[in-house]
């Protein structure tokens, strides 16, 4: 079994995933708009190139994601996307990458358990969880 995030987007999906492409090192490895399905007949034309279902490979993990109807679509909470970082360095970049233009939460820093943890909600009203962990005993 594996447990996969699917993040859901109000509109922006497919320029998430390039900016999480690039910042995280993942992959598209698909991404189908609504234009490109059977159901394309019966979707508004302001939305034929909107994102039905997107994967990324980030490593060894797969993310999924998707724009939402306006109808369906709702500001993500009671969640945060959790990275698990190599070092001190690539945990501060990748923070700065994914709090340019969203909100700190909690800034990075040297933490009990980690040698630097920060919260963010990035752009697109995402929120991550950078980790560089210490050693543990």
């Amino acid at each position: 079994m594996q447990v996969n995030p699917y993040l859901l987007f109000s509109g922006n999906c497919a320029e998430a995933l390039q900016f999480y492409e690039d910042i995280l090192g993942g992959k598209i490895v698909s991404l189908i708009t609504h234009r490109e399905t059977p159901m394309a007949g019966h979707v508004s034309p302001e939305w034929q190139d909107k994102v039905i279902h997107a994967r990324m490979t980030i490593g060894d993990t797969i993310l999924m994601a998707s724009d939402a109807p306006p109808e369906y679509y709702h500001t993500p909470g009671g969640f945060s996307v959790s990275l698990l970082v190599d070092s001190a360095e690539e945990a501060e970049r990748v923070f700065a990458a994914l709090s340019d233009g969203g909100e700190v939460r909690m800034p990075i820093s040297e933490t009990f358990w980690a040698v630097r943890f920060g919260m963010c909600t990035d752009k697109f009203g995402i929120p991550w969880m950078v980790n560089f962990q210490k050693p543990m005993p």
